[in-house]
Order: C-alpha cells, then sequence, then structure tokens
C-alpha cells in the first residue's frame, strides 16, 4: 500500500509541478515599433518588421529573437533617396530583400541584457552583439553598424558623402 501511495504522490507532484512551471513567453510584436538609423548622413527609418520573440527573464537560456526587416520599406525622408538606397547599389532589395538577425544566446548585463546574433544584411552574415533593456513589455537597443563591412554603397563618388558608421536604434513594444 505504501508503494501505491508514493507511486501516486510522484506522479501528481510531477503532474502539477508540470503545469506550475510553464510559462508564456513567446510574445508578439506591436504595431508602433520603431527602426531608426542615425548617420551624418543619410538617417531614417525602416517601417517593417516581423518575427519570433521568445523571452524570459528567468529563463534567458531559452529566450531567442528570430526577427527580420523588409529593406524595402527603408525612409530616409526623401523619395529619391530611398529609390537609390533600394538600387543594386545599396540595398538591392531585388536580391537581398530582408534585413534578417538570429539570437545564439542573450545574457544578463549592468544595464540590462546583451544578445548575440547573426546578422544578416546585403547577404553578408556577422556575429553581433546588441546591449537592450526590457521594461514595461519593451524592447529597447542600439548598435553600430559599418556599411562597407556589409557591402552596401562604396566609398566612391556619391556614395563617398555617407558616413560608414550607422547607429541603429531599436523600440520594439511587444504584447502576449
Amino acid at each position: 500500500m505504501k508503494k501505491y501511495l508514493f507511486s501516486v504522490a510522484v506522479i501528481a507532484t510531477l503532474l502539477t509541478s508540470g503545469f506550475t512551471t510553464i510559462s508564456n513567453s513567446n510574445w508578439k510584436i506591436a504595431e508602433n515599433y520603431s527602426i531608426k538609423f542615425i548617420s551624418e548622413h543619410p538617417s531614417g527609418v525602416f517601417t517593417a518588421l516581423k518575427g519570433d520573440i521568445v523571452f524570459d527573464e528567468n529563463n534567458l537560456a531559452s529566450s531567442k529573437f528570430n526577427v527580420e526587416v523588409d529593406a524595402a520599406t527603408i525612409n530616409t525622408g526623401n523619395g529619391m533617396r530611398n529609390k537609390h538606397a533600394k538600387s543594386d547599389k545599396w540595398f538591392d532589395v531585388k536580391q537581398y530583400p530582408n534585413i534578417k538577425f538570429n539570437s545564439s544566446s542573450i545574457i544578463k548585463s549592468a544595464t540590462g541584457y546583451t544578445v548575440t546574433g547573426t546578422l544578416d544584411m546585403h547577404g553578408v552574415q556577422k556575429t553581433i552583439s546588441i546591449p537592450f533593456t526590457f521594461a514595461n513589455n519593451n524592447f529597447n537597443g542600439s548598435f553600430n553598424v559599418n556599411r562597407l563591412e556589409y557591402k552596401i554603397g562604396t566609398t566612391e563618388g556619391m556614395s563617398a558623402k555617407a558616413s560608414t558608421a550607422i547607429k541603429i536604434e531599436l523600440s520594439v513594444p511587444v504584447t502576449k
């Protein structure tokens, strides 16, 4: 009888603990996100972001960011500049329609978190780390890229006027 009661107790404990440890850490990207790129010349925004965000502050090992930006949604505030940015001389949105980021790890930092992963832009994949904060269901972060490392534009002609160092600022509100 003791073996039977012990078996029932173990099964009940396993079943109830399985339900109490499950937490919903899947997030949906809300519509009022912001993806800004800032430099001396040019600056602007991208207006289309989608992807999968799994983030649990108590379980960073299972957290991940797999997101992509539609490169054709670049907006510099100048129609001719937008057309040029989409051309094969810059982003080449016909051949490389998306800018993708897939995380490989997320760690706690002194000021928030740092996500490391692969940024795939214009056919070039590089490992980068992005510091970010998460508060009030909003991810905020910023990082720098060198456009030449991703073969975006050149240093000749009109492209010589464009900054090579670009700061990216992200603000991504999310919902469950």
